[in-house]
C-alpha cells in the first residue's frame, strides 16, 4: 500500500471529501504507475479517481466500531515522535 495513504476511518472530525479525495488519487497514481497521466489517459485516470473516492465515502459510513473515537492532533504528534525515533531527527 502507498506509505501516502492515511488511515481515514474513526476519526473526529470525520474525514472530509479532500481527505477522501487524497487517498483515492494516491491509489490511482500507485496502480497506474504514474502521478501524471498522458493526456489520452486523463479521462480514465480521472473518471477512477472520482469513482474510488466515491466508493470510499460509502465504505466510511459503513463502517462500524466500538473503539473509542482518534483524535487527529494525538494521532499526528504520535507519527511525529515515530518519525522522530526512526529518523533520529527531533520531534
Amino acid at each position: 500500500m502507498c506509505r501516502n495513504i492515511r488511515p481515514l476511518n474513526n476519526f473526529e472530525p470525520p474525514a472530509t471529501s479532500d481527505e477522501v479525495h487524497a487517498a483515492a488519487l494516491q491509489y490511482v497514481r500507485k496502480v497506474a504507475g504514474t502521478t501524471k497521466p498522458s493526456a489520452a489517459n486523463q479521462a480514465a485516470f480521472d473518471k477512477a479517481v472520482a469513482e474510488i473516492a466515491h466508493v470510499t465515502a460509502h465504505l466510511l459510513d459503513d463502517l462500524v466500531t466500538t473503539a473509542p473515537k482518534k483524535d487527529r492532533t494525538v494521532e499526528a504528534a504520535k507519527a511525529r515522535a515515530r518519525a522522530a525515533e526512526r529518523y533520529g531527527r527531533p520531534a
